[in-house]
C-alpha cells in the first residue's frame, strides 16, 4: 500500500467502537471541549497527511523540517485555545479553520491537492491545483467541475465526489486535459481521503490528491514499443534464436526457428517447453561452462527435432551470470550445419558421454593442467566450495592456506605418474569441511587415466582429482576416538575409586572403633574427629570419580525441583559470594524428577562454582525451571536426544563465556581452561556422568564476553498410585540407637583392612562372626559349618569368584541364607547379573560402624 492508500487516521472506515465514548470523556468537564479537541485531530490528520505527500528528496532537508515545525506549532497553538475554553476563537467556520492550519502543510507539496467540504464547496486549494485552472473570477472550481464536459471521465468523476460527500475514501486513474483547450494529456491518479477517519467530521471535509503518472506511463510505452521492434527484427532474420532460464525452460523463440521445428512461437512458450524437448539426444553439451574472465561463450553441434526430420545445427550459446558465478540464463544462436560424417557423429557421442558422466558424478571432479590451473569442473565440486569456480584458477586457491603446500607435493607425484594420489584437506574459509582428494594422470593427448607422464607446466588438462566430502566420516571417527578415550579413562576412574573406597571404609570404621573409646571429653577425640571428616570429604572425591566413570550408587527418589532449589539456595548464596547476584526463576506448576537428591545438588552446586569463577569481577547467576512437553522437545532437534516431556533446569551466568574450540572439550575428564592448581577438570565431567546416568541430557551454549548457559532435560516422572499411598503412609523412621543384636554372620572381604574392622564392629555389637577373604573360602565355610549361619555380609568385586557368582553357587547348594553386598561400585553394576527375584541388600562403600550395625540388624530382623 502506498502513502495514499492508508487513511489519514491509519482506519480504512469510519468511527471505531470507542469513538463517542472517547470523545464524551473529553468533553464531560466542559461542553464546548469535544468539538474543540475533535477540530484539533481533523487539523493533525490534514498535517499527518501532508507529510505522507511530501517527497523528502523534492524539497530539500530544510523545507521538510521547517513544514514539520510549522504543523506542530499551528496544532501547540489550537490546543493552548481549547484549553483555555476560549469558544469564541474555536468557533470559526470550517472554510477559515482549513485556511488557517493546512494551508501551511499543503502549500509546500508539489502535487495538486485540494480540500472541499461535503457540499462540494472549495475550502482549499495549493499553488500546483490552481495551475490546473481557474474559473471566470479568478478562483479554483471542484476537480469534477474542472474536467466537465471532458470525454471518458464522466463517471469517474462521478464516483470520486460521491466519495467526497459520503466521507468515503477511494481513487482512480484519469486522463484529461489540465485546462480547457490545452494541447497536453495528462494521466493522473486522483484520490480523495476524508480529513477525519474517526467520523466525527469525515462529512464535512475531503482531501483531494492529483498525482500527475504521465511521465511513467510515456516511459512504459516506449519500452514496450521498443521491445516490439527488437522482437521483429529478431522474427525477421534468417537464423533461429531463442532464450532460456537457468532451468533451461524457453522463454522465446523466434519466428524461424519455430517454423523450422514446425511450430508456432507461442506453442513453444506457453507449453513451458525446454531445451530437451527440442533437441535429439542429451543436452549436456549445452550445460554453462565455468565462468572465465572475458570469456561466456561456447559453441555446441546438435540436432534439433526439425519438421522434415532432425536439423544439424551449431548453437552458439551466450550466458549471464550472478555476482557469485552462477548461471542465470541463456541466449542462443541456431545456424545450420551440414551433417558430419561417421567419425565426426561417433566423436561427438563420446563427448556427450563425457559430459553426462562429468557433470553428473555425485563426487567432484576437476581437470587441471601441468601448471595446476583448473581447466574444468563439474557440478558437484561448485556445490561443495564456497565461491565461484573460475576456469584457469588455481586450484590451491579452494584450499586452506596450510593444506596448500601439501597438495602441491601430491600434484607433482601424480604428474610423475606414482599412481593414484590421495591427499586429506580443509576448503577455504570452511574449516570444519574436510575432503579426501584423489589424483588420477591423464594422456594429455587422448584423455585417458594412466597414460605416458605428462610434463609440468605444460598448459594441457593432464591430472582428473576426485574430491570426496569426508567430513562426516572424519566427524565419526573423532568421536568414536573421544569415546574410546573417554572410556578407557572412565574404568580407570572407577577402579581407582573402588579401592580408594575400600580404604577409606577402614580408615572411617577404625575412626568409629577409636570414638567409642574415646569420648568427647578425651584429648584424642579431636585428632580422631579430624581424620574421620577428612576421610568422608575423601568419599566425595571418590563419588565424583564414580559418577564420571558412571558406576556410582544412585538413591533416586521423586524429587519436586522447586523445593529443592529453595532449599539451596541459602547454600549457593554462601559459596557464590556477595559480587555474583542469585537469581532463581521457578517453572509454574512443575513436574516431578526421578533422581538422585544428592547428585542432583552436586550437578547445581559445580555448575554454580564454575559459573561464579567465570564471573572474577561479579555479575549474574540465573538459574531456571521449566516444563518441556513432547512438541517443544521435537521443536529443540537434537538429535541426541528423543522426544518425550521433559524437566528443564537451566544455569546461565553473565561471565566470560567459552570459547568455541574449547566448548566441545568441556565435558572431557580432566580438561580445564583455568589455572594450574585451580580446577581438576573433573568438575563438568562428573556433572555429564551424573546427568547421563540420570537419563537425562546436558547441553552447554556459550558467547565470548556474554556468558555461558547449561540446559539439563532431565525425564518427567509421573508418581504410580501406589506410590503416592505408599508416601502417604510413609511409617516414622525406626530407632536405630540400640544396634546389638544375636546371630552368626559370614564375612566375606578380600581387603584386609575392611574385613578387620567389620569384624571387629560386628563382635562389638553381639554378633558371632565367621570370616573369609574370597568367595571359594566362603563357600567351604558354609559347606563345614555345623551351626546355622544367619547372615552373609560380602563384597562384590572380589579375586577368582565374585560375590554374585558366590551366591548363585548358595542356591544351587539350596543355601537360602540371607545377604548384604558391599561394594565402591553401584548397585546397578552388578544387579543385572543376578536373579531378578533374587532378594538382597546393598551397602555402599565407604561405609561407617553404625551403617553397618543397622543394615545387618535390619536384615537380621526381617529374617
Amino acid at each position: 500500500m502506498s502513502q495514499l492508500d492508508a487513511p489519514i487516521d491509519g482506519r480504512a472506515d469510519g468511527p471505531g467502537p470507542h469513538a463517542h465514548t472517547e470523545a464524551a470523556a473529553f468533553a464531560a468537564p466542559r461542553g464546548g471541549l469535544l468539538p474543540r479537541i475533535s477540530w484539533l485531530g481533523a487539523i493533525i490528520a490534514v498535517a499527518l497527511l501532508a507529510f505522507s505527500l511530501v517527497d523528502f528528496s523534492a524539497i530539500g532537508p530544510v523545507a521538510y523540517f521547517l513544514l514539520a515545525g510549522i504543523c506542530s506549532a499551528v496544532a501547540l497553538a489550537f490546543f493552548g485555545l481549547a484549553a483555555r475554553g476560549s469558544s469564541a476563537g474555536a468557533r470559526g467556520s470550517l472554510s477559515r479553520m482549513v485556511k488557517g492550519f493546512a494551508a501551511p502543510a499543503l502549500e509546500a507539496l508539489p502535487d495538486p491537492c485540494l480540500i472541499t467540504s461535503a457540499g462540494g464547496t472549495v475550502l482549499f486549494a495549493n499553488e500546483a491545483y490552481r495551475a490546473l485552472g481557474l474559473d471566470d473570477k479568478g478562483r479554483a472550481v471542484p476537480f469534477d467541475r474542472l474536467l466537465s464536459g471532458q470525454e471518458g471521465v464522466e463517471e469517474a468523476l462521478y464516483q470520486l465526489a460521491q466519495a467526497a460527500r459520503l466521507g468515503l475514501a477511494d481513487e482512480a486513474e484519469l486522463t484529461f486535459q489540465p485546462a480547457a483547450g490545452a494541447a497536453r494529456t495528462v494521466t493522473a491518479l486522483v484520490s480523495v481521503r476524508p480529513l477525519d477517519g474517526q467520523g466525527s467530521f469525515g462529512r464535512d471535509a475531503a482531501l483531494w490528491h492529483i498525482k500527475d503518472l504521465t511521465g511513467e506511463r510515456a516511459a512504459a510505452k516506449d519500452a514496450r514499443e521498443e521491445r516490439t521492434r527488437y522482437l521483429s527484427y529478431l522474427d525477421a532474420a534468417p537464423f533461429g534464436f531463442f532464450s532460456a532460464g537457468a532451468d533451461g525452460k524457453i522463454a522465446y523463440v523466434n519466428k524461424h526457428l519455430a517454423a523450422s521445428l514446425g511450430l508456432e512461437p507461442e506453442q513453444i512458450t506457453a507449453r513451458g517447453m525446454s531445451v530437451q524437448d527440442l533437441a535429439l539426444g542429451d543436452v549436456a553439451a549445452l550445460s554453462p561452462p565455468l565462468r572465465e574472465e572475458g570469456m561466456d561463450l561456447q559453441v555446441v553441434n546438435l540436432d534439433l527435432k526439425g519438421a522434415h526430420g532432425p536439423l544439424p545445427s551449431r548453437i552458439i550459446q551466450t550466458y549471464e551470470y550472478d555476482s557469485a558465478g552462477a548461471p542465470l540464463a541463456s541466449r542462443s544462436l541456431v545456424l545450420d550445419r551440414s551433417p558430419g560424417d561417421e567419425m565426426e557423429a561417433s566423436l561427438r557421442e563420446a563427448e556427450m558421454r563425457f559430459s553426462r558422466f562429468f557433470q553428473h558424478a555425485p563426487v567432484g571432479v576437476v581437470m587441471l593442467n601441468g601448471k595446476g590451473r583448473v581447466e574444468a569442473a563439474n557440478a558437484a565440486f561448485t556445490g561443495l566450495v564456497d565461491m565461484p569456480v573460475n576456469k584457469a584458477g588455481k586450484f590451491t586457491e579452494f584450499l586452506a592456506p596450510e593444506d596448500r603446500d601439501g597438495f602441491r607435493d601430491a600434484l607433482a607425484r601424480g604428474l610423475k605418474g606414482d599412481g593414484i594420489v590421495s591427499f586429506e584437506a580443509h576448503l577455504a574459509g570452511q574449516n570444519d569441511r574436510i575432503v579426501q582428494i584423489y589424483t588420477s594422470r591423464l594422456d594429455s593427448r587422448a584423455g585417458r587415466a594412466d597414460g605416458p607422464a605428462g610434463v609440468e607446466g605444460d598448459e594441457q588438462a593432464q591430472l582428473a582429482l576426485y574430491i570426496v566430502d569426508s567430513t562426516e566420516r572424519k566427524t565419526l571417527e573423532l568421536q568414536f576416538a573421544q569415546s574410546q578415550k573417554m572410556q578407557a579413562v572412565g574404568q580407570l576412574a572407577g577402579g581407582v575409586a573402588h579401592d580408594f573406597n575400600n580404604l577409606l571404609t577402614a580408615i572411617i570404621g577404625f575412626c568409629d572403633l577409636l570414638l567409642a573409646r574415646h569420648k568427647a571429653g578425651d584429648p584424642s577425640f579431636a585428632d580422631v574427629m579430624q581424620i574421620k571428616q577428612n576421610a568422608n570429604r575423601a568419599a566425595n572425591l571418590t563419588r565424583q570419580l564414580l559418577a564420571f566413570s558412571r558406576r556410582q550408587t544412585l538413591r533416586p527418589k521423586v524429587l519436586n525441583l522447586t523445593d529443592e532449589l529453595a532449599e539451596l539456595h541459602n547454600l549457593l548464596d554462601r559459596l557464590l559470594g556477595e559480587t555474583v547476584d542469585l537469581k532463581i526463576v521457578h517453572g509454574r506448576d512443575l513436574g516431578l524428577v526421578k533422581v538422585d537428591q544428592s547428585q542432583l545438588e552436586q550437578v547445581i552446586v559445580n555448575l554454580s562454582v564454575n559459573a561464579r569463577d567465570a564471573m572474577p569481577e561479579g555479575g549474574r547467576l540465573t538459574i531456571r525451571t521449566a516444563n518441556v512437553s513432547e512438541a517443544d522437545s521435537r521443536a529443540l532437534d537434537h538429535s541426541v536426544m528423543p522426544p518425550g516431556e521433559y524437566i528443564l533446569i537451566e544455569v546461565a551466568d553473565t561471565g566470560t563465556g567459552i570459547a568455541k574450540e574449547h566448548l566441545a572439550k568441556i565435558f572431557e575428564p580432566f580438561f580445564t581452561t583455568k589455572d594450574v592448581h585451580k580446577g581438576t577438570g573433573l568438575g563438568l565431567s562428573t556433572v555429564y556422568g551424573i546427568v547421563k546416568q540420570t537419563g537425562g541430557y546436558i547441553f552447554p551454549y556459550s558467547t565470548l564476553g556474554k556468558g555461558t548457559t547449561f540446559r539439563i532435560y532431565l525425564p518427567r516422572y509421573y508418581e504410580t498410585e501406589k506410590e503416592k499411598a505408599a508416601k502417604a503412609e510413609e511409617a516414622a523412621p525406626v530407632d536405630t540407637r540400640d544396634l546389638t543384636g544375636k546371630g552368626t554372620i559370614l564375612l566375606v572381604e578380600d581387603e584386609d583392612a575392611v574385613r578387620t574392622f567389620a569384624v571387629r564392629a560386628l563382635t562389638t555389637r553381639g554378633y558371632e562372626v565367621l570370616e573369609a577373604e574370597s568367595g571359594e573360602a566362603a563357600l567351604e565355610i558354609v559347606d563345614n559349618h555345623e551351626g546355622k549361619i544367619d547372615l552373609i555380609v560380602s563384597d562384590v568385586v572380589m579375586p577368582n569368584m565374585d560375590g554374585p557368582t558366590m551366591l548363585k553357587e548358595l542356591r544351587q547348594r539350596g543355601k537360602a541364607t540371607k545377604i548384604i553386598f558391599v561394594s565402591g561400585y553401584a548397585e546397578d553394576a552388578f544387579a543385572k547379573s543376578l536373579d531378578p527375584t533374587e532378594d538382597f541388600r546393598f551397602l555402599p562403600k565407604p561405609f561407617s560402624l553404625k551403617q553397618l550395625a543397622a543394615a545387618v540388624k535390619e536384615a537380621i530382623d526381617e529374617a
